[in-house]
């Protein structure tokens, strides 16, 4: 393994040592997403700076809030990274406000706020990313949710009609759907695609690549919720071979760290961990326009959401079990 990606690795571990420890009573497949955070971000995670961070989201929300919800941990981690954090969630909660006249609450929505708080969002934006989402969801009813709106607030900033980003979209979601079949996820998928602007099938082909160079020097790859992940990996336009050896090496890394033993976190989901600490790697430092909605926020998006439905379909189980005892 490269010395770098080692140093990552190690960095990795670290880091979702500390969280797991600060944030004992939360669900267990958060710590790694929120690693990784530190890990894009070049930081090492602080307990106390962690936990002063949660109870200021605590105070400043009633408990039923949006902010309190899944994404309160990686929210904390992302706050703990701020020079002055009250002020980045008072931003937030300000834009937070102005989306909630357009869209429903959601866990997606108070994350999309935290994110558009760094941009300086109008409300020209705003109404843009409405509209880009009333005509996805025209487009699959059934399909479009919450989580969709965070992918229609980001495309707001792009020089592209909104016709042509949701031709681009629809392109890039029939060609998926040949290969992947969980609606769903593609749909997702396709969003993350449609933030770049090459054209659908040359993105599409990227994925394919990428997916079929992980079979062949790893395994199977996940067909689900790793797929976000995936997706955004094919857009850092590396050299897939490269990236799946890079991903070996980190999947035989994990293997072997408490956690991810037969009893823990999943194969699919592990390789879905070795693919963003991939991403940490190739990952474009230091960018500072709307190009990273492209990158480091497609990426960030990829792994709430991947997380998010973790969580969701684990609930889900645990509640059927339950019902059924």
């Amino acid at each position: 393994m490269k010395f770098s990606l080692e140093t990552l690795c190690s960095q990795f571990i670290e880091a979702r040592d500390v969280i797991r420890d600060t944030f004992k009573w939360d669900s267990s497949y958060l710590p790694p997403v929120c690693a990784n955070l530190f890990c894009a971000a070049g930081a090492v995670p602080d307990a106390d700076r962690l936990r002063a961070c949660r109870d200021l989201i605590n105070q400043k929300t009633g408990i039923f809030s949006s902010f309190r919800g899944h994404i309160r941990v990686p929210l904390a981690c992302l706050l703990s990274m701020e020079d002055r954090p009250e002020e980045k969630f008072d931003r937030a909660k300000e834009v937070y406000q102005l989306l909630r006249e357009r869209f429903s609450a959601s866990d997606y929505l108070a994350l999309a706020s935290f994110l558009l708080a760094e941009y300086g969002c109008t409300e020209d934006q705003i109404a843009r990313g409405k509209r880009i989402y009333r005509l996805m969801k025209d487009e699959h009813p059934l399909l479009t949710s919450s989580e969709d709106s965070i992918f229609a607030l980001m495309m707001a900033w792009s020089d592209r009609s909104d016709e042509e980003l949701i031709s681009d979209m629809e392109t890039c979601y029939r060609l998926l759907k040949e290969r992947f079949h969980d609606s769903n996820c593609v749909q997702t998928m396709a969003q993350i695609l449609a933030m770049e602007p090459a054209g659908a099938r040359t993105k599409c082909e990227k994925v394919f690549t990428l997916y079929d160079q992980i079979e062949q020097t790893i395994g199977k790859y996940g067909k689900h919720h790793e797929l976000a992940t995936l997706a955004a990996c094919a857009m850092l336009d590396e050299d897939p071979a490269a990236m799946a050896e890079d991903m070996k090496d980190v999947d035989a890394f994990l293997d072997q760290q408490k956690g991810y033993g037969f009893f823990s976190i999943d194969r699919k989901t592990r390789l879905m961990h070795a693919a963003m600490i991939v991403s940490d790697e190739y990952m474009p430092r230091g960018e500072v326009d709307t190009a990273a909605l492209s990158g480091t926020i497609a990426m960030l998006i990829a792994q709430q959401i991947a997380t998010c439905a973790i969580i969701a379909s684990t609930t889900a189980t645990t509640a059927a079990s339950s019902s059924h005892s």
